[in-house]
């Protein structure tokens, strides 16, 4: 799933280069939504030196867009921390739900089948500003705000 988020984030929001991913940041997540992940493996950032925890505002409204594109396609199971009101951190992902939640497995399967079709997955064009798409992603920003 945080891989899936890595190459979208890479093609739809902002291009990665090696070494601006880190899976583990130590204390420079602390007092974030995502710092007990980072110690459990379950969070990933991108571009840390790029987007620190308690920097806001570091994206254009249309990157923003795809973000919560991507987390929409992600069902709810990746939260991302530019949500986190009190200390942002724009460049972390984590799984937001407990292990062995249905949603995971699910995700996984999809995912994973996205690899034997030609028109899903990362990479390909999406339109975040389609209707459904839009909707989607508002419907999950409002139950993510509400179970902070």
């Amino acid at each position: 799933m945080l891989l899936h988020v890595a190459r979208r984030f890479h093609y739809d929001v902002d291009e990665l280069a090696a070494g601006e991913v880190a899976g583990h940041l130590g204390a420079a997540a602390d007092g974030t939504a995502a710092g007990a992940h980072f110690r459990s493996g379950t969070a990933l950032a991108l571009r840390p030196g790029s987007y620190p925890a308690g920097a806001g505002d570091n994206l254009y409204p249309q990157q923003v867009a795809m973000v919560r594109d991507i987390l929409a396609e992600c069902d709810g199971v990746v939260r991302w921390g530019g949500d986190d009101a009190s200390r942002p951190m724009e460049g972390a992902f984590f799984i937001a739900v407990p292990p062995g939640d249905a949603r995971l497995e699910r995700l996984a399967a999809r995912i994973e089948g996205w690899a034997d079709v030609p028109d899903r997955g990362a990479g390909v064009a999406v339109d975040p500003a389609a209707p459904d798409r839009l909707r989607a992603a508002a419907a999950l920003r409002r139950v993510q705000a509400a179970g902070r």
